[in-house]
């Protein structure tokens, strides 16, 4: 008598632990469900292009902009262009007539002024339509509002 109650406390015992596990499993699976959920209200995305490699230039950050936007990935795109970028886009015929359709599709394009005044292209960046403006402290405070970075 006292095996048949052992026995049956032991598959209770069991029994208890299995179906527990399997709830666990199950809230996990839909905590997940929940995060991956887009959360409502306006995205905003900086892209901060830093890279003077024409190919980074072509087959991301543009090709990556561009896309964002159109396909609406994200309400506020931002393209902000610092450093060996802001030379190479005045260096380049393609690049430029690619920023166009950004531009034309509604990302907003800024570039930073003390790093386009080093290369003497500010005033090339600007006849492209881009705003050139000392944009560190803007920057930092996209980083302060959250918002999402992207740095190239």
């Amino acid at each position: 008598m006292k095996t048949i109650k052992s026995t049956s406390f032991m598959l209770f015992f069991i029994g208890t632990l299995f179906f527990s596990n399997q709830t666990m499993a199950q809230s996990e699976q839909s905590a997940e469900a929940k995060s991956s959920e887009k959360i409502p209200g306006k995205e905003k995305l900086v892209i901060l292009w830093t890279s003077g490699d024409r190919e980074v230039a072509l087959k991301m950050v543009f090709m990556y902009t561009f896309n964002a936007k159109k396909r609406a990935w994200f309400d506020d795109i931002t393209l902000v262009v610092w450093g060996p970028s802001a030379k190479l886009l005045t260096e380049d015929q393609e690049l430029q007539d690619y920023l166009k359709e950004i531009l034309d599709a509604g990302v907003t394009v800024k570039a930073c002024k003390g790093c386009s005044d080093q290369y003497g292209v500010s005033e090339q960046l600007e006849e492209l339509g881009i705003n050139v403006l000392y944009i560190g402290e803007e920057l930092s405070d996209y980083l302060k509002e959250d918002r999402k970075m992207l740095t190239v």
